[in-house]
């Protein structure tokens, strides 16, 4: 008896697994989930909860941006959008390339992202790292601020564009990476500036409420989009679709080696991408179908997942295998 039930649930997880990705665009999630914060601790969602309408009155005007560079490695300068003087003070270098970081839902500038991947930009080379820290309204309950986010995305592209009007820094020297709620964010910020920016990178795009959205990140962002997907399981904390130029799907997309939880699996996202950044190293093959996702049969070109490169530009589905451990 134990033997068939076991038996049963192997096959059942494998065929949730295994449903091909363009059927995760109808999705229905149950309206009581969870939802890990920035530190992987899950939090019960109601997806029908109330919106708070007050809270998203000036929310984008709450948006902090904070500035890294090797000369301040560990301590952000404070860029204000209309006060010229707190970027004209600061270490930004219009002649290196910007990179924006968004953290996801209840989550803030000290979360582990930021950290890690500015860390991998500056210990390759110089860069304007920015840090997004849209708090006020991340912190707030999940439906509230999946209804924010296009307000915050717009806000982070009217920064940019002041802060390209201040320098004279150049879009396509500018990516805007962001995880989970924080790539639909980006791709706002992208639409907001009618796609001139060089790069939006998605990770693991947030899934609860976005699958039908027509808010979430897509190809008309910037120059170039491209999505990781770590966690598009049936019900998984990321989005399950392509939505980008090219759209990478890790070890099929659905569950990451060495993970155990989905909180693990959507926050390989990042892990991977600041990886790729360090080392250009991991690579996918583009696939014809869903099912070669799954099976892991694509036999395609090849293509770089992830990394810096600001003239990148590729289009398709990948699959690619990592290993369990950093640099994966």
């Amino acid at each position: 008896m134990k033997l068939t039930l076991a038996f049963l649930f192997v096959s059942l997880a494998y065929t949730a697994n295994a449903v091909p990705i363009e059927q995760r665009e109808d999705v229905i999630y149950p309206r009581f989930i969870q939802f890990p914060d920035g530190d992987g601790v899950l939090h019960d969602v109601d997806l029908e909860d109330e919106v708070d309408e007050e809270l998203l009155v000036g929310i984008a005007e709450r948006n902090l941006y904070l500035l890294f560079t090797r000369r301040n490695p560990d301590a952000g300068q404070t860029l204000i959008i209309n006060d010229a003087d707190s970027i004209r003070s600061s270490n930004f270098n219009p002649n290196h390339n910007t990179v924006v970081i968004a953290h996801g839902w209840l989550s803030n500038q000290n979360t582990g992202i930021n950290a890690r991947i500015r860390e991998a930009y500056l210990g390759k080379g110089e860069a304007n790292v920015i840090v997004l820290d849209w708090r006020r309204l991340a912190r707030s309950n999940y439906i509230t601020a999946v209804r924010g986010v296009p307000a915050v995305g717009k806000g982070l592209g009217q920064f940019i564009r002041y802060l390209v009007g201040v320098t004279g820094a150049r879009y396509e020297t500018i990516h805007l990476v962001g995880f989970s709620l924080g790539a639909h964010l980006v791709g706002n910020a992208g639409r907001e500036l009618d796609g001139r920016v060089a790069r939006v990178t998605g990770l693991d795009p947030a899934g609860p409420l976005w699958n039908l959205n027509s808010n979430r990140i897509n190809s008309g962002d910037a120059r170039y989009v491209e999505a990781i997907h770590t966690n598009g399981a049936i019900t998984g904390l990321g989005i399950g679709t392509a939505v980008g130029h090219a759209d990478f799907f890790p070890n099929g997309g659905n569950s990451q080696p060495g993970c155990l939880t989905y909180i693990c699996d959507h926050n390989r996202a990042w892990e991977f991408f600041a990886a790729t950044v360090s080392y250009d190293h991991l690579v996918g093959r583009e696939c014809s179908s869903s099912l070669q996702i799954t099976l892991n049969t694509c036999r395609g070109g090849e293509f770089r997942m992830g990394n810096d490169d600001l003239t990148k530009f590729g289009q398709g589905r990948y699959r690619l295998s990592t290993r369990r451990r950093y640099p994966y």
